[in-house]
């Protein structure tokens, strides 16, 4: 079957954005103006259970009014297919956000017009700068009070560092947000009622002063925007012709403004290539702008392979090529989301190159196995429609894939090539997991690792001591929402145990240290001795091994198990059985035997020598520190920063954001558990926070001794 829709009237684009910012509100109207629903739920409507939003499906999205697992659904603007996927705002489901950056070619990034730039928008636009992701900008909720444009644009100019071009900007604020002015077409839109199919007026720029509605606006900053518009059209048409060198030339010789047609390609050429950025505005949930919103996704963001294709990589994960988007060339997919399903597990991926159709046999490069497409469906939130073939830039789920999980490259058999894999964050809490009867021993495992493969943010492992199952993820509220899930998706109850912190060790100097392995019990003994130097090395620097050794006193054969044995040991540490980070172990002398000395016998003298070397370093313990914000108002700003001290946290910026002040700073996470219960109280539920791993810093000497012994009650 030949493809139905040209490539270039494709759209896959994910919604991103702080917590509160508006995005499932903005992916409910763009599915009722593109006619894929008739009806809008509204999110605060959901938490009483008898209604949820098209992408927030899952119970516990609608008992908490939030976005927990990024949602997929498909629809048409204007002849153009239009991929959205919905994602997480709250920190601890970041993964989310990052898989689907990972295969998206384009993103719209909401602002709460009152909020500006949050940390989650700031987390989430570096790993779209990471991925290389074009993005624009959407400044919503215009409609409240406190909302502030000018605040918005600047933040997003100096904390995000984006050269952003004034598409539109507002026509009033608060209670009189009428709708905005559109300063590349040269005209305002005057909206004539708040309801969701209400109309507006279409009135030159040049006339818009004069209009009855704008010159009752008595706001000085909305009064000075319309003052304005011809000096910003100017400004915005000034940086759009910078992204193309030709239309530039024109424009300066001939001082004429190019066309709308012109100046829309500029803009595209711009954002494709990343170097600038849209600005729109509007109120989704006063069902303004969103069509207009519709309208730039269009004009400006890329259809899949106009921005490259995606890097080819060798084992170590060095580029060798690029993949482009054709389906003219060998199946090239990426699996990048695994959910469990109650008809069967659903692998979302995203096709590069090539056609696939039922039954086709696939080649999982990842994990070297073969897999056979059964049912391929195309998801529209919780709902399923089955189709017969995939082909380049679609999105899509195989049903019931037996070996495949997030990140794995699928290819044709023939034609096998790794595809650029994602990068996930370590998880830096952990609680215990134990099911609630002792028939569910066995279904607990099992829902464990379905959950765990379908979330590379989450690790399970089995405490060797205690025999206990110890489940890592993201934060309190991923743990606690995947418990749930396990509930509620696989039907098994479990009880969870107080989290505990993911700490790290380090050496705390340079040592040099021989060790010697000698076993002889009759017949070949073990020998082997090696002479090592261990430093502690830069932050994120990792283990490095160096072998140094001259003169064959450690033959090569032997120096790769020197290594495995100084990687593996370094998972355990000496201070408290915690990974060791970031070291240089160089391997500098060592002695065999003719006959005794083997690869396992230099095995045991690295393990050794590492242990005893780390003891005699005066070893440290490291901490997981976390960047925090908290937004309230400012009556309870004293509190909070004094809270925040006596958690050993330090105060980095505090200040005023619209109505609200912030404070930031950095705290151990181990003195945060429960800190949401301190903040409702203090400040009376008004206030919000936002944690974020930032880095690992060493323990107070005195305090090491305090918090093992918290972590083992």
């Amino acid at each position: 079957m030949a493809r139905q829709k040209p490539l270039n009237l494709y759209r896959n684009i994910g919604i991103i954005a702080h917590i509160d910012a508006g995005k499932t509100t903005t992916t409910e109207r763009v599915l009722y103006y593109t006619g894929r629903k008739h009806q809008i739920i509204d999110v605060h409507d959901t938490k009483d259970g008898k209604g949820s939003t098209t992408t927030d499906y899952m119970e516990q999205e609608r008992k908490r009014g939030i976005t927990i697992q990024s949602a997929a659904v498909s629809t048409e603007w204007k002849n153009h297919r239009i991929n959205v996927i919905d994602t997480p705002g709250h920190v601890d489901f970041t993964i989310e956000v990052n898989r689907s950056l990972r295969v998206l070619d384009g993103a719209v990034v909401v602002f709460d017009g009152v909020a500006g730039v949050e940390p989650q928008t700031e987390t989430n636009w570096r790993l779209a700068d990471q991925y290389k992701v074009p993005r624009l900008c959407y400044i919503n909720k215009m409609d409240r009070i406190g909302a502030n444009f000018a605040h918005c644009v600047k933040g997003i100019r100096e904390r995000l560092g984006a050269n952003a071009v004034l598409c539109q900007v507002p026509l009033g604020s608060h209670d009189d947000f009428m709708g905005m002015a559109d300063l590349i077409a040269g005209v305002g839109y005057i909206w004539l009622g708040d309801d969701k199919d209400s109309k507006w007026e279409t009135v030159p720029l040049d006339e818009l002063a004069a209009h009855p509605r704008v010159q009752a606006l008595t706001n000085g900053a909305d009064k000075q925007w319309v003052a304005d518009l011809a000096k910003l059209r100017e400004q915005s048409i000034e940086s759009a012709v910078e992204a193309d060198d030709a239309v530039m030339d024109t424009y300066l010789t001939s001082g004429e403004t190019p066309s709308l047609e012109t100046l829309k390609k500029c803009i595209r050429k711009g954002c494709v290539a990343g170097t600038l950025i849209p600005v729109l505005c509007g109120s989704s949930y006063k069902n303004k702008g969103v069509q207009q919103l519709l309208d730039a996704v269009i004009d400006y963001m890329p259809y899949p392979g106009e921005n490259g294709g995606i890097s080819v990589v060798d084992e170590d994960g060095n580029v060798v090529g690029e993949q482009a988007v054709t389906d003219d060339a060998p199946v090239r997919a990426l699996a990048f989301k695994v959910i469990n399903d109650p008809f069967g597990t659903l692998t979302f991926t995203r096709i590069y190159s090539g056609v696939i159709r039922k039954g086709d046999a696939l080649y999982n490069v990842t994990r070297d196995k073969k897999e056979r497409i059964g049912r391929i469906v195309e998801v529209q939130a919780d709902h399923t429609r089955e189709i017969d073939e995939v082909r380049a830039g679609d999105i899509c789920a195989f049903v019931s894939l037996k070996e495949t999980e997030t990140g794995d490259s699928l290819t044709d058999p023939g034609h096998p090539v790794l595809l650029e894999r994602m990068r996930f964050p370590d998880p830096v809490i952990s609680v215990s997991v134990e099911p609630k009867s002792r028939n569910d021993v066995d279904k607990m495992s099992t829902a464990l690792y379905k959950m765990v493969k379908a979330d590379p943010s989450l690790k399970m492992e089995v405490d060797k001591e205690t025999g206990e199952t110890v489940l890592k993820g993201m934060g309190e509220l991923h743990l606690e929402i995947t418990i749930d899930r396990m509930r509620t998706e696989l039907g098994v109850e479990a009880n969870m145990g107080k989290p505990k912190v993911s700490f790290r060790e380090a050496f705390g100097k340079s040592v040099e240290h021989t060790y010697t392995h000698k076993k002889q019990s009759g017949g070949s003994g073990q020998f082997a001795e090696v002479k090592m130097i261990f430093e502690p090395g830069e932050t994120g620097s990792g283990v490095v091994f160096s072998d140094e050794v001259v003169g064959g006193r450690v033959p090569r054969e032997y120096i790769p198990a020197v290594e495995h044995a100084i990687r593996t040991e370094a998972l355990q540490g000496q201070v408290a059985g915690y990974e060791v980070l970031d070291f240089k172990a160089r391997l500098i002398d060592g002695k065999y035997h003719d006959v005794d000395s083997s690869a396992l016998a230099f095995e045991i003298a690295g393990r050794s020598c590492f242990r005893e070397a780390q003891r005699l370093s005066n070893p440290k313990l490291l901490e997981p520190i976390m960047s925090l914000e908290v937004v309230t108002e400012a009556t309870y700003l004293g509190d909070v920063i004094g809270d925040i001290n006596r958690r050993r946290g330090t105060i980095n910026d505090q200040g005023q954001r619209g109505t609200q002040a912030y404070v930031d700073g950095h705290v151990p996470l181990s003195e945060m558990f429960g800190y949401i219960n301190f903040l409702r109280s203090a400040t009376s539920g008004r206030g919000t926070f936002t944690m974020i791993f930032d880095h690992y810093e060493e323990v107070p000497s005195h305090m090491v001794e305090k918090l093992m012994e918290k972590e083992t009650k």
